[in-house]
């Protein structure tokens, strides 16, 4: 009787194993402030297209371009905080379009038990960072552009203020607190470890954060002011050994690319359709984000035939 059940069960499995369709992975290496649009924009590809696991990488977006670049690693979608890593780290030997998708602004994200909450503001939110008694963190400029965004805010409000050295005073203080991405320091905030963390403003409200809106000429969330961001400046480590390349400020935009070796090129594209969809604009609103409808990008030739509905040029 036992040796008849084993059978049966082996030419169940058997069968199950010539009929059933081998499943499709997808792999994503993302900007750690896309972690929860990534992740709902996953589960609904995959409940859309059933048999597809998508597997996604947070990181900072220089390490995941370094993924690419100096580890030889294969994915099928790139997604970065900055169009300026996929436009100068990646292309044109690694990717050959860059698609920008979405905006966002630098805040000053904290708690209701921060030291100081009940006064900080857009006027005196400098004064207070800079006490012996409050403790704030930042991400790594090297590693990620809400790091080097930070350090952009900081030069623009020495200028907007009028007060020489306080982007110095600024980077030299709570440097323990550095963290290699910006959600890496949710935790410390959510735990009372530090009292407030430059941070993104869909980060904050994805994470229950109150923060501090800081002007225009600071958060570089606009447009408009697009050249005067461009007076800040930091040098990040470039694609080659021990090599710095300038980044100036700009207005965020973050963008994404199928890279050149991309596992399943069809399917990445699928996704990015998905993405740049009705769906994928509800859910980077739902998140906090400001998706950029249409999306814009500079590559209209290399771009593929069914990503072009979703796209305008520069400048349009």
């Amino acid at each position: 009787m036992r040796h008849t059940i084993v059978i049966a069960l082996m030419t169940i499995l058997l069968l199950a194993g010539c009929t059933g369709k081998k499943e499709k992975n997808l792999i994503i290496f993302h900007a750690g402030s896309l972690s929860v649009p990534v992740m709902k924009l996953n589960a609904a590809f995959e409940k859309a297209n059933p048999g597809v696991r998508v597997l996604s990488e947070a990181a900072g977006s220089l390490v995941c371009a370094r993924k690419i670049t100096e580890l030889g690693r294969a994915c099928d979608i790139m997604l970065s905080a900055d169009y300026f890593v996929i436009d100068n780290l990646l292309m044109p030997s690694y990717a050959t379009w860059n698609i920008k998708f979405a905006t966002n602004e630098i805040v000053i994200a904290y708690r209701d038990e921060s030291k100081l909450s009940s006064v900080i503001s857009d006027v005196n939110w400098a004064d207070i960072l800079l006490r012996n008694d409050v403790i704030f963190g930042r991400s790594d400029p090297d590693s990620d552009p809400c790091g080097y965004r930070t350090v952009f805010a900081f030069q623009l409000a020495e200028d907007h203020y009028g007060r020489p050295g306080l982007a110095d005073s600024l980077l030299k203080k709570d440097l323990q607190y550095l963290r290699p991405k910006e959600v890496d320091l949710v935790a410390l905030t959510e735990t009372g470890v530090i009292d407030y963390m430059f941070q993104y403003k869909s980060v904050a409200i994805q994470h229950g954060f109150k923060y501090i809106e800081l002007p225009d000429e600071i958060n570089l969330s606009s447009l408009a002011l697009k050249d005067y961001y461009g007076r800040a400046s930091y040098m990040i480590p470039g694609s080659a050994p021990g090599e710095r390349t300038e980044i100036r400020g700009d207005f965020i935009s973050y963008s994404g690319t199928v890279p050149l070796n991309a596992p399943d090129r069809e399917l990445a594209i699928k996704y990015f359709s998905f993405m740049l969809g009705e769906e994928g604009i509800r859910i980077f609103r739902d998140s906090g984000q400001d998706p950029l409808v249409p999306a814009v990008s500079a590559d209209s030739v290399a771009l593929p035939d069914a990503l072009k509905g979703f796209i305008r040029g520069e400048g349009e």
